[in-house]
């Protein structure tokens, strides 16, 4: 399940921000991160099946401060899968000539026969 969390950091320069973000993008199960909030405090993880706790942890080890803000359920669109019709096949017929008056020899695919015709094989 997709997911998006906000995390509040103490972020005081442009060195603490890009820290921050290789911490959040190294952790597992995250696809994407980026900073938000009006102050630029924040940053925000989307990702799928994220461990908000041990994430949170690790952020406040590395950067002394971190507090989740938010977690939430990013509602992706479900993709209706299309589902082939079955292909009808098509007899094939040949036309036989031999005694001077012409034949038709209709050939059925082999799916049409329940029983196999000859009992030999």
């Amino acid at each position: 399940m997709k997911q998006k969390v906000v995390i509040k950091v103490r972020l005081n320069g442009q060195k603490s921000r890009s820290k921050a973000l290789k911490i959040v993008v190294g952790f597992s199960g995250v696809e994407s991160a980026g900073i938000g909030g009006q102050d630029k405090s924040q940053i925000e993880v989307v990702g799928d099946g994220i461990d908000v706790a041990k994430l949170t942890i690790l952020l406040k080890k590395k950067m002394g401060y971190a507090d989740i803000v938010s977690v939430a359920a990013v509602g992706g669109e479900k993709k209706e899968e299309k589902k082939e019709e079955p292909k009808v096949q098509q007899e094939i017929v040949w036309p036989m000539y031999g005694s001077g008056t012409p034949h038709t020899y209709i050939h059925y695919p082999s799916n049409h026969y329940q029983d196999p015709p000859c009992s030999i094989m």
